[in-house]
């Protein structure tokens, strides 16, 4: 979401201080910035950090070190709000004289950020053991940004891309210990930076309810006689989409072919949606696509695709994928069964954005549809061969899919979820508008 909420990524870095007497420092320097996966390119903007730290401190100490933000890289998008306490800051000071990294940690704690509001992040703290006299030198650099919501955390990794000068510089004495060894690495507490998972969801999976369409196990047999429609079964498909959808997508999908010459016009179908949008989505963000695998007589697979939502969709509206639509070619004769297999949504939050794609494996399926088949010159018939594809005609998400309401749920959370990966790119929009890419 763009989800989030990821110009606060780039929105820099900045250092707070603990002890007394204490001194502060301002380092200004460039980061190149790696959204999660499935986030876009990386990104390059300009923070300033200020380290605070005491001024002087003898051997044995342990000091109280701090990094605030004082000039973020960048606002937030115009995309959409960024909630209270959401976003949690972590970074690696620069301990000079061999005293390795040490890690500092904000809490999660910022007020709501609102579209193009100055991205805002809390001051990063941690202790430092001195076990070495001389000048120690702090120098802020690597951070990452941790951005939750409901439907999971998403990580933003930044890094300086060239030579970083300024922050503070501690004057250690030697102390009762006598300055020995050196100034090894400090934890800075407990973070929830690093890697990330998809967090926790509700809505999860759904079952399609009652389905539509078809009678018989098996599928429906066509082909035969002056027949020129073939309505198909409504089957229960589980989909796998891996960490974007935990738990994964339950609907039923419905396979109608309409015989057009030698050939199959192809008509695919999901449950509507029966669940709230976890925001509101612009027009033509979603496009569901999907591959129809070819049984029996024939093999290979089938693409069908469907039209994005023409029309916004509010918040809280409900949500469905569109009707999915394509041409099967037959390269055999016989009985051929069509059976749901892989479906990909792809989702695009901005105008000329490279849309995020959202691959969601069959790991359970079923037969809907069977016809009588005649072989036609370059048809199928191969595992590698696929038929012509055809994007369906106009419609709106909310008007689409099996006429039973059972409830594809669990699209909702593939468009919050999805939405919240496309948040990864848009977030950082500024820096695209910079490049002129926008």
């Amino acid at each position: 979401m763009s989800a989030a909420v990821f110009a606060l990524l780039l929105g820099g870095a900045g250092l707070a201080t603990a002890a007394s007497p204490a001194q502060a420092a301002d380092a200004t320097y460039k980061v190149r910035c790696v959204p999660p996966a499935g986030g876009g390119d990386p990104v390059e903007g300009e923070t300033t950090a200020k380290v605070t730290a005491p001024a002087t401190a003898k051997v044995g100490d342990e000091v109280d070190v701090s990094w605030e933000t004082v000039k973020p890289a960048s606002n937030n998008t115009d995309l959409m709000d960024i909630p209270k306490d959401a976003v949690q800051p972590t970074g690696w000071i620069t301990v000079g004289g061999g005293g390795g990294e040490l890690k500092v940690v904000g809490e999660k704690k910022n007020p709501p950020i609102p579209k193009k509001a100055p991205m805002q992040m809390s001051t990063m703290k941690g202790k430092l053991k001195l076990t070495k006299a001389g000048k120690i030198t702090l120098t802020p650099g690597k951070y990452e940004v941790a951005v939750t919501f409901s439907f999971g955390t998403f990580v933003t990794k930044c890094a300086p891309t060239g030579e970083v000068k300024g922050g503070a510089t501690i004057d250690v004495s030697a102390g009762s210990s006598g300055g020995t060894t050196n100034g090894g690495t400090t934890s800075g507490g407990t973070t929830s930076g690093g890697t990330t998972t998809g967090g926790t969801t509700s809505g999860g999976t759904t079952s399609g309810g009652t389905t539509s369409g078809g009678t018989t196990s098996g599928g429906t047999t066509g082909g035969g006689g002056g027949q020129s429609d073939f309505p198909g079964k409504a089957v229960e498909v589980a989909f796998d989409c891996g960490p974007v959808v935990p738990g994964g997508i339950k609907t039923p999908v419905t396979i109608n072919a309409r015989k057009n010459g030698g050939s199959y016009d192809l008509t695919v179908k999901t449950a509507k949606g029966a669940m709230a949008a976890p925001m509101a989505l612009p027009a033509g963000a979603l496009k569901p696509s999907m591959a129809i695998k070819l049984g029996g007589a024939d093999s290979g697979t089938v693409k069908v695709a469907g039209p994005a939502n023409a029309e916004p969709i509010p918040d809280k509206a409900p949500v469905s994928l569109s009707d999915m639509t394509g041409t099967y070619k037959p390269g055999k004769t016989g009985k051929v069964t069509l059976s749901p297999d892989q479906l990909t949504i792809d989702v695009t939050m901005a105008p000329g954005a490279t849309p995020i794609n959202v691959p969601c494996k069959a790991t359970s399926s079923g037969v809907s549809l069977e016809l009588d088949t005649a072989a036609q010159p370059g048809g199928s018939g191969s595992p590698s061969t696929t038929g012509a594809t055809t994007a369906g005609p106009g419609g709106g998400l909310a008007e689409t899919g099996a006429e039973d309401g059972g409830g594809l749920k669990a699209l909702a959370l593939v468009a919050g979820t999805v939405i919240l990966l496309g948040a990864a790119v848009f977030t950082f929009t500024p820096w695209r508008r910079l490049r002129g890419t926008r």
